[in-house]
């Protein structure tokens, strides 16, 4: 019998650095990254007007892609600022086609702020995710960085504090990628948690 494919979820706040981590990690596994910033700018690129609900336009490639991908048979690292009331409706579904593993990023919400100001500032691409407004947001309490809100899906979960980089944690998290059971982890950076 083939084994369904993995569907790991690297999720967490803005700045968190879930793009470097999911790319790091797709790249020890040999499987895919698929990430939700990268598809807005891949289509910002192509000149789509971003007044044109770009948003939604993204969601809705990000999760056909995920769910193509997985259709196929294709183990793969997704990645987005995941939140449980725009996440869950879309991911749900995929259940039905692999075993969900969420990573959820935990930062100190001060290294946020600063690694969102950076990429901003060093970033082009950056610009069509507002993040000078999200930092005004921050610093009018008006969005911050700890209101975010995990998915809330019945899947193994694994925290990951990310605060000094997610490399330190690297192996613990390719193991729960792959379904490896091991003793419990005495590494602070990562805690299991859910089911």
């Amino acid at each position: 019998m083939t084994r369904r494919p993995t569907l790991l979820v690297v999720s967490g706040p803005p700045g968190a650095g879930k793009t470097t981590l999911a790319h790091a990690l797709a790249e020890v596994l040999g499987w895919p990254t698929v990430c939700r910033d990268e598809i807005k700018e891949r289509l910002a690129a192509t000149g789509a007007d971003p007044a044109d609900h770009s948003n939604l336009k993204t969601l809705e490639v990000f999760f056909r892609t995920l769910g193509d991908l997985l259709a196929s048979g294709e183990s793969l690292v997704a990645e987005a600022a995941f939140q449980d009331r725009l996440w869950r409706p879309g991911l749900e579904p995929l259940a039905d086609l692999a075993d969900i593993r969420i990573v959820r990023c935990t930062v100190d919400p001060e290294v946020a702020r600063i690694r969102i100001a950076q990429r901003a500032a060093e970033d082009p691409s950056r610009a069509v995710h507002a993040d000078a407004e999200l930092l005004h947001r921050i610093a009018a309490g008006e969005r911050p960085i700890e209101s975010w809100v995990p998915i809330a899906l019945d899947v193994p979960c694994l925290l990951v504090d990310t605060t000094q980089g997610g490399r330190a944690a690297l192996t613990r998290i390719v193991e729960f990628a792959a379904h490896v059971a091991g003793p419990a982890s005495d590494d602070p950076l990562t805690t299991p948690t859910g089911p």
